[in-house]
This record gives structure tokens, C-alpha cells and sequence, in this order.
């Protein structure tokens, strides 16, 4: 198979989906693998890196995507690479198509293949491939958030964890998963008073277990809305599986709580857990709602690229590999976890929950 890997195009999206060492591993099981230029300079890896690893170097995008029988990608195709799907293709990446109708649309229409990294499941029901990046995520949304709550970043001017006689933020993290577990063992390490709301009782056990020092309460309505009157910053950290994020704070809310206290939205790749969030970037991160910062970058991890970019392909190179030298279906059927990553095969929906969000049909996928 040739396996192509363009440059990303995401507004700073500095991440690549190959490391050397996959295009290498790629190469001695019998498959191509094409390299845009410079697809690897911003997590510091040069092209000559690829070539000596057995990668060819091609200069146009075009180029990749014309020969290509499978890409891999970190972010989802962009409007410019639209054109560019075609029928049978296979497209390795994040999609997040629960957020993004045009582009689920657009998939659907090229006849491409979709290969979710962010919905494939293990038998234990983790979702090895998205793991890392919300590792990262949520370690960097307290790095940010501490950012913004600075005075000349147009928050409250609070250091994450205050003083001798003064007291820390109080840090509120809406979902206790990989997210929510990655920022409250930062937040709490700073020294912030740090709350956790989930809705699995049993996994708040575990919480309380793992993180004595910080609070565990059970998610709901009224316990949301009595922590953001206190909150100095928020982390939006739900994740519902290739669905849509449920939407936790209204619009409402933010009036209750104090003029220049920050939100960041990790949710933001599936629509967001807050009625005011919208796409950011890392160019213009924040804006201001009712007094609230609102931190919404929908490619967090790419601002920390090289550390990314490693964590990323550590998991899913082995797949990329799989699904190269055996071809997708035989693949998928000696790995029955795989078919939980494909959303869109042959111009039909194969996730249910993407065709549940925009009321398209479903067929599951069978190998």
C-alpha cells in the first residue's frame, strides 16, 4: 500500500502522523510511504530524518493525496483538502464528525473511507488512541488557564496557587475522565483548590482514592451551578464517544460567576460542554463573554508539538501498520477492536452515534 503523509494545514497545527521509525516500520512490511516536505519540521523532524528511514520526500500536497492509498493525518481534512478525498481512499485521523456536519457530508460524498482515531475502542472500552492527546490536554488546559487568569490577559489576576495568607483559585474540572484526571493532578500539584464533578459514582470513588486533595462531588445541575459562582477557572472535560459533547453551562450561568474568571473548553473538537463556546485558535486563543474568558483552541495539543506528535504516534502507528500491509477488512476482521474507528465507509455512516447527531442512516461496519 502507499501510505501518504501531507503537511498539516490547521491554523498552528504543528503536529505530524508519522515518526521516522513508522515509516520505516512501514517500509520493511512491503508498503510506500510518502512524505510531504516539511511535514515534520515543526515537532523537529527533518525530512532527511524520513529519507533515511526509507520515506520519499514529495514536494505538492496534490501529490500525496493523488497516490496515496491511505492517509494519515493528525487533524481532520480541511476545506482545502476537500477536493482532494476520493472514492476508496483511506483517511487515518482525528475527524471529531459529530461537530462538524460539513465535513461528515463532505467524507460521506467523496467515497473516501474514515478511520476515527478518536472512536476506536478496546475491549475494556478505553480509547487508546485518543488517550494520549487528552493527557496532554488536560495537562496543558491548567497551563493556559493559569495564563489567562493574569490581569493583562484579561483575567481576574489570581495566581493558580496563591500565597502564604492569601488563598488559591479555585479550580473547577467538569468531567472526571482522562482529561479531567490529567488537569487536576496539575492544578492541584500547583496548589489550587480543585474540585472534580462527574456522573459515575464509581469512578469518583476512585478519584477520591487516587487524589485525596482534591474534592470529588457528583455532576448535576445544581451542584454545576453552585461551583461556578466560586470558580476562578473551569475545565470543560466531557467526552460522550463519537457523539456530540453535552452541553453543561448555559449562557445563563456565566452571569453567575465572577468577571474575570476563564473557561477552557477541552471539549471543544466535539462542539463544546458550554452554550458559548466556539472554535478558537492558537493565534487568538480567548474571548470574553459576559466577563468570562473563554479559552476554546481546538487543537490544544498542538501547540506543545513535539511532545504530541510522539505521544500520537506511539499508539497509532502500530495500526497504521496493520491496516497498510493487510489491507483495512482483513485487518479489521483479526482486530475486532478496529472496526469501532471506521465512521464513514462506501458513502454510508458506520458510527452510530454521527448518524444519530445529523439524522443520517446507519450501517454498522463489517469486515
Amino acid at each position: 500500500m502507499i501510505v501518504g503523509v501531507p503537511r498539516e494545514i490547521k491554523s498552528h497545527e504543528y503536529r505530524v502522523a508519522l515518526l521516522p521509525v513508522g515509516a520505516d516500520e512501514l517500509r520493511r512490511t512491503g508498503n510506500k510511504v510518502l512524505v510531504e516536505r516539511g511535514a515534520g519540521l515543526g515537532s523537529g523532524i527533518q525530512d532527511e530524518e524520513y529519507e533515511k528511514a526509507g520515506a520519499t520526500i514529495v514536494d505538492e500536497r496534490a501529490e500525496i493525496w493523488a497516490r496515496a492509498d491511505m492517509i494519515i493525518k493528525v487533524k481532520e481534512p480541511q476545506p482545502e483538502e476537500f477536493p482532494l478525498m476520493r472514492e476508496n481512499q483511506i483517511l487515518f485521523t482525528y475527524f471529531h464528525f459529530a461537530a462538524d456536519e460539513r465535513l461528515t457530508r463532505q467524507v460521506l460524498e467523496s467515497g473516501a473511507t474514515a478511520v476515527a482515531y478518536e472512536t476506536l475502542q478496546d475491549r475494556q472500552g478505553r480509547l487508546p488512541l485518543l488517550t494520549p492527546m487528552s493527557e496532554v490536554a488536560g495537562r496543558m488546559s491548567i497551563q493556559e488557564g493559569a495564563k489567562f487568569l493574569e490581569r493583562p490577559q484579561g483575567g481576574r489576576g489570581i495566581l493558580l496557587g496563591g500565597v502564604p495568607g492569601v488563598d488559591p483559585a479555585h479550580v473547577v474540572i467538569l468531567g472526571g475522565g482522562i482529561v479531567g484526571t490529567n488537569a487536576a493532578k496539575v492544578a492541584a500539584g500547583f496548589g489550587a483548590n480543585v474540585v472534580i464533578l462527574d456522573n459515575n459514582v464509581d469512578r469518583l470513588r476512585y478519584l477520591d482514592d487516587i487524589m485525596p486533595n482534591v474534592t470529588t462531588l457528583f455532576s448535576d445541575r445544581h451542584n454545576i451551578r453552585d461551583q461556578l459562582v466560586l470558580a476562578d477557572l473551569v475545565i470543560g472535560a466531557v467526552l460522550v464517544r463519537g457523539a456530540r459533547a453535552p452541553r453543561l453551562v448555559e449562557r445563563a450561568d456565566l452571569k453567575t460567576m465572577k468577571p474575570g474568571s476563564v473557561i477552557v473548553d477541552v471539549a471543544v473538537d466535539q462542539g463544546g460542554c458550554f452554550e458559548t463556546t466556539r472554535p478558537t485558535t492558537h493565534e487568538q486563543p480567548t474571548f470574553s463573554v459576559d466577563g468570562v474568558v473563554h479559552y476554546c483552541v481546538a487543537n490544544m495539543p498542538g501547540a506543545v508539538s513535539r511532545t504530541s506528535t510522539y505521544a500520537l504516534c506511539n499508539v497509532t502507528a502500530p495500526y497504521a501498520v496493520r491496516i497498510a500491509s493487510l489491507g483495512l477488512a482483513r485487518a479489521a476482521h483479526e482486530d475486532a477492536c478496529l472496526p469501532s474507528a471506521v465512521n464513514i465507509h462506501q458513502r454510508t455512516v458506520t458510527d452510530q452515534a454521527v448518524a444519530r447527531t445529523f439524522g443520517l442512516e446507519f450501517h454498522p461496519y463489517v469486515p
